[in-house]
């Protein structure tokens, strides 16, 4: 009787810090207890468990407080361990495969190699990448212009041709670039930076686009064959200028008569002997 007395002034979800100093005895001696106590006895003792209560509360709150922040540490340790960490540079990965296919860079491993010339790449995607330019796929187009691209990369390159937009200026001469790798080309110009070198004969260029173009001279390597004939060439734009030839493509024309000419040579060279010649 008594406990249940006590359990309805507490309520059903908390238990009277003093209960359990009467529970811990037999009904009967606590009942007897109780009944002896005077009024203002049991008011005390209310007071006393109430202030108790009072005190518990904003101690709670500081010990939740605390928990959560445990919680994030814990949380952000995880995060941490997961991470794969480039032992060279300390750049990290989430995936195993992602700091596997960084760590090439630092070996200088190519593992994926293309069958039509033997060029070698560091992973799936770039091999990819070069295989269309064997197999002529080109699947982006250029929504302005009709004009095909072998990656995105290429065509969001290209449609700052039609916006304009010139965002790099060259902070010697003030020539701006809408793209960012022609910027840094053109700054080697003024800093006549040649970093890349051809250790065959040490020629330098500031491109390695233009070394691996050169080293073809020593190789004798032409990985761009005509679709139509079996011409090989070292270099991608003579390919092209050949197909011309096959395809009877003429994409340069004279803005004086508006006659069309393969190459873009042909077009200055009729302007100078003919229509600038006539007008004057």
């Amino acid at each position: 009787m008594a406990a249940a007395q006590f359990g309805q002034r507490w309520g059903n979800n908390r238990v009277c810090p003093n209960a359990n100093k009467f529970l811990q005895r037999t009904g009967v001696e606590a009942e007897e207890e109780i009944d002896d106590m005077t009024v203002p006895e049991l008011s005390r003792i209310n007071h006393e468990e109430q202030t108790d209560w009072m005190e518990v509360k904003p101690q709670r709150h500081v010990v939740n407080e605390v928990e959560e922040e445990c919680c994030k540490i814990k949380t952000s340790r995880k995060k941490a361990k997961q991470l794969h960490t480039c032992s060279q540079c300390g750049n990290s990965f989430r995936q195993k495969g992602g700091l596997k296919k960084h760590m090439r860079i630092h070996t200088g491993e190519k593992p994926y190699t293309c069958t039509q010339c033997g060029k070698r790449f560091t992973d799936a995607s770039s091999l990819g990448y070069h295989l269309r330019v064997h197999s002529g796929e080109k699947p982006f187009n250029c929504d302005q212009c009709g004009k095909k691209f072998i990656s995105s990369s290429h065509l969001k390159a290209h449609l700052t041709v039609h916006s304009g937009e010139k965002p790099h200026v060259c902070s010697y001469c003030g020539k701006s670039f809408s793209r960012l790798d022609s910027y840094k080309r053109h700054q080697k110009t003024h800093n006549e930076v040649k970093d890349h070198m051809c250790f065959e004969c040490g020629k330098s260029f500031t491109r390695v686009t233009h070394l691996k173009e050169h080293q073809r001279i020593h190789t004798g390597e032409k990985p761009y064959k005509c679709s139509y004939c079996d011409k090989s060439f070292t270099l991608s734009v003579n390919l092209k200028r050949h197909e011309r030839v096959h395809t009877g493509e003429k994409p340069y024309k004279c803005p004086q008569c508006g006659k069309h000419f393969r190459h873009s040579n042909s077009v200055v060279y009729h302007m100078i002997k003919t229509c600038l010649k006539s007008s004057l």
